[in-house]
């Protein structure tokens, strides 16, 4: 490839997304990946979200390997799909871990040669591998991708303001800052839940708390960022409503409506 002024060009396009797609458990989010275009399933060891959905997938990955192999199948390979799911990064968390041990010699990824950090150091490396795979079937074969979580409720020390809880990426911070960065679009879903007090008994700081579904079981796809959860996009995915319902058709509607014509 030519650089030279001749080969600059300008204006904008709406390439095939790369989703992070965040929520609590038991919400819908293998279903709500199910609905994206052309589905295929990358189901990782100790996730069992597709079992009762009828969409493709690849057999159960057991480590890293498997899933470069399957990633690799989608690149060489004559297919028509338009989205590989991974389910989850929750769930490859632990093998890419358990690999690096194992090569190591090390019973955690924090423990002797693999301390100090540099046992997540190389847990970096190989995510990063994989999104690279990811990225050539992006490029290569226009392909969308979608990589489901999992959430843990961790305190988050605001340096801005005051500490308070918020629903995190269950896996390792830099691995979750890393594909942060990497993806176009972070969605996050949940219900919607108000917190009602009821008092027990006559002493008045006697009090119990309890969270209600005021929505009767609706279920929610938040794509903004806010103190409680992550969520956000580039372009055209950073333009969308901040709540959807959790289905892809209305998040599809909403996304046309973003796109300039």
């Amino acid at each position: 490839m030519a650089f030279d002024l001749a080969s600059i060009s300008a204006g904008t396009r709406l390439r095939a997304p790369r989703i992070i797609l965040l929520g609590v458990e038991k919400i819908g989010k293998s279903t709500f990946a199910a609905g994206s275009e052309s589905p295929i399933f990358l189901p990782i060891k100790g996730e069992e979200g597709i079992d009762s959905i009828n969409v493709s997938q690849f057999p159960v990955c057991y480590t890293l390997e498997d899933v470069h192999a399957a990633l690799y199948s989608l690149y060489s390979e004559k297919h028509e799909y338009g989205t590989v799911v991974i389910d989850s990064a929750s769930a490859m968390e632990p093998i890419i871990h358990g690999g690096i041990c194992a090569a190591a010699g090390e019973k955690t990824i924090n423990n002797g040669k693999l301390a100090y950090g540099a046992g997540v150091e190389l847990a970096g490396i190989a995510w990063k591998s994989l999104t690279e795979r990811i990225d050539s079937l992006r490029a290569d074969r226009n392909m969308a991708s979608i990589i489901i979580g999992h959430v843990k409720v961790k305190r988050f020390d605001d340096p801005a303001g005051s500490s308070y809880d918020q629903y995190q990426f269950d896996i390792h911070d830099k691995t979750a800052n890393l594909l942060y960065r990497w993806a176009d679009v972070i969605l996050f879903c949940n219900t919607k839940v108000v917190v009602k007090e009821e008092k027990l008994g006559f002493h008045k700081d006697n009090v119990r708390k309890r969270g209600i579904d005021v929505t009767g079981g609706e279920r929610f796809l938040y794509t903004q960022k806010r103190p409680s959860h992550p969520g956000g996009g580039r372009g055209v995915f950073g333009q969308l409503p901040y709540e959807l319902p959790l289905n892809w058709g209305s998040y599809m509607d909403a996304v046309s409506a973003a796109t300039p014509a």
